[in-house]
């Protein structure tokens, strides 16, 4: 693959929160601790993870629509990180979000054409009222819209047809990344496999580079090159799609994986042990070291002492201080 397009390096993002009693200190929630990632021109990476890891936070803080606490993001070679605001604003034409919910990212009191017009207005405010409108044709027709829609509202679409105004509204600066925030979690079955098929298809089409968050593992393997495992804020794996489902290196991606429901109930069944036991851990106060040790079956002393780092398994990268044990044996009753 070619040279990347979006960096970023020892991303971290802290929120600082209320103390619990009227004198209390105020309490540092890192939503995002030390992320790490490269992106590739017309790459797919499919970021997974369970609710409250910081998939969002980190797409946030790459946009710059939260302040980073730490860490480095570059865009075509050029840092964000430390741009004027002149700056940031231009490069963000060229990054764009499609969000969670489609109806509720969308002004109820615009019509389509609007909706898909305003961020032309807001980045080309000079730009003739012909060519503005050709665009917002183009951007319609690009995500399977007819022209006639233009004058209509959200509330008069399904979910499915308001998710299609959210990508035609990135589609129209013509980006080279687009974040997509679990942009079918909200759709029923079948329509969403229309919209990620709609996405691959532009993704070949137009050379865009995509960072697709998500809950639905069978999703992600569908369309991403490579995945990137999120846990409590920090990467714990990262490797080529078909390599991480076929032979997940880290218990955690094991656990999800285990977790994904199958049609038959005898294969269900056996899998439902190796699928993770607990709740998520606080991010207000996660446990020391490894951050997944208090539902690991595999951890021991030293996981407690230090956090791993990620290193080398296969054809990605693992943070595990057991890696080598977990693909040789049985864990430690």
């Amino acid at each position: 693959m070619s040279e990347s397009v979006l960096s970023v390096y020892d991303l971290s993002v802290d929120f600082m929160l209320p103390g619990e009693g009227f004198f209390s200190k105020a309490r540092r929630l890192r939503a995002v601790d030390a992320v790490s990632l490269e992106l590739k021109h017309g790459e797919t990476l499919g970021v997974v993870g369970e609710s409250g890891c910081g998939k969002s936070t980190l797409a946030r803080a790459i946009l710059g629509l939260v302040p980073a606490s730490a860490g480095v993001v570059t865009f075509m070679g050029h840092s964000l990180s430390d741009s004027d605001l002149k700056t940031l604003r231009r490069r963000r034409r060229e990054l764009q979000l499609i969000f969670q919910d489609p109806l509720a990212s969308l002004n109820p009191r615009m019509s389509v054409g609007r909706l898909v017009a305003e961020p032309l207005q807001v980045h080309f405010p000079d730009m003739l009222r012909k060519d503005r409108e050709a665009r917002v044709l183009n951007a319609m027709q690009q995500v399977g819209l007819t022209r006639d829609l233009v004058n209509r509202y959200p509330h008069e679409f399904s979910g499915g047809q308001c998710q299609r105004i959210g990508i035609a509204r990135a589609l129209v600066l013509q980006p080279k990344v687009i974040i997509c925030d679990e942009p079918v979690s909200a759709l029923d079955v079948s329509v969403r496999a229309q919209i990620i098929n709609l996405l691959t298809g532009l993704r070949d089409e137009l050379g865009l580079s995509l960072i697709f968050i998500a809950h639905d593992l069978g999703v992600v393997r569908h369309i991403s090159d490579r995945v990137m495992v999120m846990y409590l804020g920090r990467v714990v794996e990262c490797a080529p799609a078909e390599a991480l489902f076929e032979s997940p290196g880290h218990p955690y991606t094991q656990a999800l994986i285990a977790a994904v429901p199958v049609a038959d109930p005898k294969t269900q069944r056996e899998r439902l042990p190796e699928a993770m036991a607990g709740e998520v851990p606080s991010p207000l106060s996660p446990p020391s070291g490894c951050a997944f040790r208090t539902r690991c079956p595999w951890a021991i002393e030293k996981c407690a002492a230090t956090a791993p780092a990620l290193r080398p398994f296969a054809n990605g990268e693992v943070a595990c201080h057991r890696l080598e044990e977990i693909h040789g044996s049985q864990p430690a009753g």
